[in-house]
């Protein structure tokens, strides 16, 4: 199927003369990310299916997945850039003499190509082809944004035209998007979010990013090891700063080898002329580049769903305000993932969908599952790359004050094990943060190499409550593998 017929196809059966006719569903679900895994067991019901922008959600089209096959290429990228640490060397290829500077051409459009074209669009195309085809027949999908008039009662603007519908059951799963900071918007000047950055016409010189989260680093590690000059502008003296504060410190410290970070500072004004974007600093610094990535937050689409029209209460950050089993203060309406809740995690949102499309085929409320939001873990796919699980040490200490507990704390190099020899790292560490009393783990934190994977471990051992002795001691730990940072780490805390 074209996308012009699919366009055709669905504004005959999705759109209907007048504004008064109206269309009922057992079921109505907002957002194509999460929203979009409905179970086997809905299909015996009528659904309508609603996606404002591209079919898929944030995460497929232009977050985790595409996001990270730019942060490996930067990796490998990084990793050629260091080969030395390896005792290798570029030669030219005609000469066989070494080359020096190593000259490594970036293939811009290629790179868009293999993720975009080859990967991501193909995925998205699919995903919204099958929703439309014959093979969903119970599911109407409506290109366009929906908006709550009454009680289960959304309208439509599909684009030209409008539908109004209604339905036994709604669940919004509606996302996030960029935060725009108002001197920018004032300013009137161009920027890019994470939604376009990735399929910039021509990979640019010079960059400013807003911000010092996860996606400000990830992307600031993408464009610096692809040749980018890279200025992080960043409210807070150090980036990451809600994560622990090993983590932070060091995490600052070894990006400033990599980019350029303006601490402490915010933009007072910006403007565009000659092609460049100039933001002017609070000290007076002004920083010129050829594009300006926003990267200060998120915020979320309920401000597009009129809640109060339905009934659903939002709370002081404009979130959907959701129990534990994801129902709204409105009868009948659920939410789920970034749009309910602060972890905005894509594993998180899952979790929470299976939890929501049980719950709306449940017809015994006792049967209800429970979103599951404890020992949640999560990665930053930056240089270094960070996994982590559980409480900071901050947080912990705060929980042993508050019930009389006594904390031990280990900091494992990963220069101390012997992989981690052969890699010649030099930054990366583990940290872990346990009860001394009963021996279980409270939160751990890895900076370095496959980080989000090692934290795994740590995952498992924080889920189901081992014993921290047992778990080191009772099960072998593959030698050298990678993994002894984590065997280390353990034998390395003191209990009572």
């Amino acid at each position: 199927m074209t996308d012009s017929t699919a366009v055709q196809d669905d504004a005959a059966r999705a759109s209907h003369p007048g504004t008064d006719h109206t269309e009922h569903y057992d079921l109505i679900i907002i957002g194509t990310g999460s929203g979009n895994s409905i179970p086997e067991e809905l299909d015996d019901r009528r659904i309508a299916l609603v996606e404002k922008g591209i079919f898929g959600g944030t995460c497929i089209n232009v977050g985790c997945i595409p996001t990270k096959m730019y942060v490996y290429t930067a990796d490998v990228a990084a990793e050629l850039a260091e080969a030395g640490r390896y005792d290798l060397s570029p030669v030219n290829p005609g000469t066989g003499e070494p080359e020096e500077p190593p000259l490594w051409r970036v293939d811009w459009p290629a790179l868009q190509e293999r993720v975009f074209g080859r990967r991501i669009d193909p995925i998205s195309r699919g995903g919204e082809e099958y929703r439309r085809g014959s093979r969903t027949p119970n599911i109407t999908y409506y290109p366009g944004v929906a908006r709550f008039t009454g009680e289960r009662t959304l309208r439509i603007d599909t684009g030209g035209q409008t539908v109004t519908v209604t339905a036994d059951q709604v669940v919004l799963a509606t996302g996030t998007r960029t935060r725009v900071p108002a001197v920018i918007a004032e300013s009137g000047v161009r920027y890019r979010t994470n939604a376009d950055v990735m399929r910039m016409e021509k990979l640019p010189r010079t960059m400013v990013i807003l911000g010092g989260g996860i996606i400000a680093v990830e992307f600031a590690h993408v464009f610096s090891a692809l040749g980018v000059e890279v200025f992080v502008v960043n409210r807070s003296d150090t980036l990451l700063r809600r994560f622990d504060a090993t983590v932070r410190s060091r995490f600052t410290a070894a990006a400033g080898s990599q980019w350029t970070n303006l601490l402490g500072r915010t933009v007072t004004s910006a403007r565009e002329e000659g092609g460049l974007v100039t933001v002017t600093l609070d000290d007076g610094r002004e920083i010129d580049c050829d594009e300006l990535l926003l990267a200060q937050g998120r915020v979320p689409n309920s401000d597009l769903l009129d809640c109060a029209a339905g009934g659903v209460d939002l709370d002081a950050a404009g979130k959907i305000v959701v129990d534990r089993f994801g129902r709204t203060s409105a009868p009948g309406v659920w939410a789920l993932g970034d749009a309910a809740n602060d972890f905005e995690l894509k594993h998180v949102a899952n979790q929470e969908a299976r939890a929501v499309f049980h719950n709306v085929a449940c017809s015994d409320e006792q049967e209800m599952v429970p979103f599951k939001l404890d020992n949640v873990p999560g990665g930053v796919f930056s240089r270094p790359q960070i996994g982590y699980v559980g409480m900071t040490e901050d947080e912990a200490r705060e929980w042993a004050r508050d019930n009389g507990r006594t904390l031990t704390v280990k900091v494992q190099e990963y220069s101390d094990v012997a992989y981690g020899w052969a890699m010649e790292d030099s930054t990366g560490f583990c940290k872990l943060i346990a009860d001394a009393g009963s021996r279980r783990l409270l939160g751990a934190h890895i900076m370095g190499p496959q980080a989000a994977t090692l934290i795994q471990l740590l995952v498992t051992a924080i889920e189901f409550d081992l014993d921290l002795v047992e778990f080191a001691r009772k099960q072998y730990w593959p030698h050298p593998g990678l993994s002894e940072l984590v065997e280390n780490a353990l034998l390395g805390l003191e209990f009572e």
